[in-house]
């Protein structure tokens, strides 16, 4: 199954109920009054983490997640059957955004962490509602409240505990089918690794931890040379990196251009620091792999005394040595990983801190309503609040358009009309509804 990491998909929450007008009329039963009941509520989209999925497959297939209507209002006062919510699944690690305003809804990595997407909307009002001394027999309903409907962007970075990074054909791959139950493609060529691998790693004192694997990095990746530079947001949530060295063998470069061990090691540290430099910070066990190549040892100990001696490092990092074909070294490795974690707190990406479980729309900060004057002479009335007032109004009955009028003017349309210039008799319109205006 191919590793999908970014999907784009369209939500949209079920509209409300609508509400209805209807008298009660029983025998015996005098000016019965107003007997029509509210509409059910729209259901909403919610997205809630499955700890079975790994990748954002599903949503190449399914790109439209529409949850149910509610139902009308029912005479004799009975309100309509509310919709159940639209339940997505997605991976843990999943970033949820609003794609029209770029704004991230939220960030999902606790197992069942629910996020309200898209809200469903509230069922329109029957006419018992609407009964007052004044008016006790109203001939007037809503429709239901329009749901909310979102484009989406999902960006997965997946929840591992370890990563592993460095050039290509350094061993990452071997190490992971070695010490993890995963099973990743290893062959006798770069790249051999294209999609993330993830894996557990279990000790015999009853710890453990989840690595990933990273498709191997170049220098650019960072610039989005390479594979890396799709593929280094999944080193973000990591808390322990495992640096791989190649100490021999078939290395990233030719022979002619071979790069020294040192040099690959802050070649690879300079892409990381590029992309994010607190990627640094890490805790960091470097790892000199393929120690059971003929002249690994030789180029083992330059490489350390390299490391002694670089001033440009504030601190020295751990270096082991092992071989995943004759597994030297490999248990060391897994206890000092395990150690390490055990002391390194649970990172918490900086742009996550402030994300809800539950997004709050916030409409106020929009203008109710706008003006424009259209080259047909028509003067258009758009605006998220005007035009769901609109979609809630009953305009099969003159009360209702009454109401309606009313709280334009309330909203101050009038006025707004009048100081763009419509003059007594212009044409109003609203989606595609159109009226006259008058003085």
């Amino acid at each position: 199954m191919a590793f999908v990491d970014k999907a784009t998909i369209e939500v949209k929450a079920g509209n409300g109920g609508n509400g209805i007008v209807s008298f009660r009329r029983e025998k015996f039963v005098a000016n019965g009054g107003p007997f029509g009941g509210d509409g059910g509520h729209g259901g909403s989209v919610i997205m809630v983490v499955d700890e079975g999925l790994r990748t954002l497959m599903d949503f190449r297939y399914n790109r439209h997640y529409k949850a149910k209507h509610g139902g009308n209002g029912m005479t004799k006062g009975m309100t309509g059957r509310s919709a159940a919510d639209l339940y997505v699944k997605v991976p843990g690690g999943t970033i949820v955004r609003n794609l029209d305003t770029d704004e991230v809804l939220g960030d999902l990595t606790e197992p069942g962490q629910e996020l309200v997407i898209a809200k469903g909307g509230r069922g329109g009002r029957g006419n018992m509602k609407f009964a007052t001394p004044k008016n006790p027999a109203p001939e007037i309903a809503e429709n239901g409240e329009p749901g909310q409907e979102l484009r989406i962007g999902l960006e997965l970075q997946l929840l591992a505990d370890v990563g592993l990074v460095g050039f290509p054909s350094v061993g990452k791959s071997t190490l992971m089918s070695v010490i993890t139950n995963a099973k990743p493609k290893i062959a006798a060529y770069h790249f051999t690794t294209i999609d993330p691998n993830i894996g557990m790693v279990r000790l015999d004192d009853g710890r453990d931890f989840v690595m990933a694997d990273l498709p191997g990095l170049i220098e650019g990746a960072s610039d989005g040379v390479g594979l890396g530079f799709q593929f280094l947001r999944h080193v973000e949530r990591t808390r322990v990196l495992l640096h791989l060295v190649a100490m021999a063998g078939d290395d990233f470069l030719d022979e002619e251009n071979a790069m020294a061990p040192i040099d690959a090691f802050h070649a690879i540290n300079k892409e990381l620091g590029n992309y994010d430099a607190s990627l640094l910070d890490r805790p960091q066990i470097v790892v000199a792999t393929k120690m059971d190549l003929p002249g690994a040892k030789e180029r083992f100990d330059d490489f350390k005394a390299a490391l002694d001696e670089d001033d440009s490092l504030s601190t020295k990092p751990t270096v082991m040595a092992i071989s995943s074909v004759s597994h030297e070294g490999l248990k060391p490795l897994i206890q000092a990983t395990a150690t390490l974690l055990d002391q390194t707190p649970a990172f918490v990406p900086q742009a996550d801190e402030n994300l809800g479980v539950m997004y709050q729309y916030q409409d106020d900060e929009k203008p109710a309503f706008e003006v424009q004057h259209t080259d047909e002479g028509i003067w258009l009335l758009t605006g998220d609040k005007i035009e769901r007032l609109f979609k809630m109004t009953n305009t099969q009955h003159e009360q209702s358009m009454v109401r309606f009028a009313r709280q334009l003017r309330t909203m101050g349309v009038d006025d707004a009309l009048r100081e763009a210039g419509a003059q007594d008799g212009d044409t109003v319109q609203i989606l595609d509804f159109t009226f006259d205006f008058v003085e």
